[in-house]
Parts: C-alpha cells; sequence; structure tokens
C-alpha cells in the first residue's frame, strides 16, 4: 500500500453542517497533533456530502439536537445513537450591520417599521426566532417583518453580503466570529436567552470506531472547550 493510501485509510472522517465546522476543524487539528490520527472535517449542507458520509463516515455532528436526531430519523442505520453525546452549546443573538445604522438594541426594535429581517428556516435554526420572539408576544409583528426565509446558513450569509436591505437575522451568536466584517452583535437580554447543543455520534459502519469515541473524548476536554468558546460557544 502506497503512503498517501495508508494516509487516507488511517484519516478520520468526520461530517456535518456548516455552524460548528470552524472549532469541529480546530479540534481536529489539534487531535492530529495530539495522537497522529489526521481527522477530515467535512461540513456544509447535507447535499453536499450525504454521498460522501454514507461511503466513509466515522462521525456526524449537528447544528443543533434536533438536527441530528432529524438526520437519523430519515437516514436509519448511518449513526450508533447509543454513543451519541451532547458538547457545548450556543447562545442566539440578533445580527446587524456594521456601525448598527438602524440602531437595533433589542428583539423589540425589530417589530418596528422599516426594519427587514433575514430568517433561517432550518440548519439547526428552525423555530428559533418564534421561541426567542414569542416570549414577548411579537410573534405576528416579527413574521411580518421577515424578508425573506432560506433553506441554509450558507444561502442565508450569501444574502446578507449581497441584499444590504436586510437590517438584522435572529441567528446564533457564533455566526458573528466567522462575519466580523459584515456583522455587529446585539446580546439578547437574559430573560430571551435561547440555546441550541451541538451533538456528534459515532456511525455504526465507520472502519476506525476506537479512534472515533477517542476524538469524541477529546473533543469533551478542556482544550477542545477552549476552542468552542473561541468560535462563539458556552
Amino acid at each position: 500500500m502506497s503512503s498517501l493510501a495508508m494516509a487516507q485509510s488511517d484519516t478520520l472522517y468526520v461530517y456535518g453542517p456548516g455552524g460548528p465546522l470552524s472549532p469541529m476543524k480546530e479540534c481536529a487539528q489539534l487531535f492530529a497533533i495530539k495522537t497522529g490520527i489526521p481527522v477530515k472535517v467535512v461540513g456544509g449542507p447535507e447535499s453536499k456530502w450525504l454521498a460522501m458520509a454514507e461511503q466513509n463516515a466515522d462521525l456526524i455532528f449537528g447544528g443543533s439536537e434536533y438536527m441530528l436526531t432529524q438526520f437519523d430519523q430519515q437516514h436509519q442505520g448511518l449513526i450508533d445513537s447509543k454513543d451519541r453525546i451532547s458538547l457545548y452549546q450556543r447562545r442566539a443573538a440578533i445580527l446587524v450591520r456594521p456601525g448598527n445604522p438602524k440602531q437595533i438594541k433589542s428583539i423589540a426594535d425589530l417589530a418596528k417599521p422599516g426594519i427587514q429581517i433575514l430568517d433561517v428556516n432550518g440548519a439547526g435554526q428552525l423555530g428559533l426566532w418564534e421561541d426567542i420572539v414569542g416570549k414577548q408576544n411579537l410573534i405576528a409583528k416579527i413574521q411580518s417583518h421577515i424578508g425573506q426565509s432560506f433553506a441554509n446558513t450558507g444561502l442565508g450569509i450569501e444574502a446578507w453580503k449581497k441584499d444590504s436591505s436586510f437590517d438584522a437575522w435572529i441567528t446564533y451568536a457564533s455566526w458573528h466570529e466567522n462575519l466580523k466584517n459584515e456583522t455587529e452583535i446585539v446580546e439578547l437580554s437574559s430573560e430571551l436567552q435561547t440555546y441550541r447543543g451541538t451533538p456528534i455520534a459515532p456511525t455504526l459502519k465507520g472502519a476506525h470506531q476506537t479512534q472515533a469515541l477517542s476524538f469524541m473524548k477529546f473533543l469533551q476536554s478542556d482544550p477542545a472547550h477552549k476552542v468552542f468558546k473561541k468560535w462563539g460557544w458556552q
């Protein structure tokens, strides 16, 4: 076997949505340095990586708990639910334009005339804004200000960058870390704060089950937690 083939056969393959991709990749690099086990992390919309994951995935992660549960329901026999774990949670926030030109300081400000909201209706954010604004009885008003909904965060980011008519986006605070030049963050008040989890599970037919469990254990360690905190997780 060639050295390239050996390297590929030793590699852990990890798949999931784009939300946790940045910290997951950084943790993979730290794990590889520590153990000598290479880890390839592929993230983004499920359509981008599902065919590959069905062939060689060792681990699947989610952008929220419901997201991985939904994946398991739709692709039965792929992940090992009994060894599933929950990693770190991330908080919701309002992203606005640099300089906050509309002076948005709270959820209530999103209900004011002239505010247009971007929505991602999926990718771990399904129902997120409704859970938050419902606490202030603002569902109807906020809904009337949603300019457009997108199926995943990648599409939402593309629209945010291209269409300046979007003033705000109720999403995860962690996305500000990837969009520092395009956003400012407006934190939610404590009574409105909402969190979603970050689950990960090994696959049933992965070729590196022992190494996969080792990587999951590493993800629960202090060094990995520091990485996730840097990217906006709790």
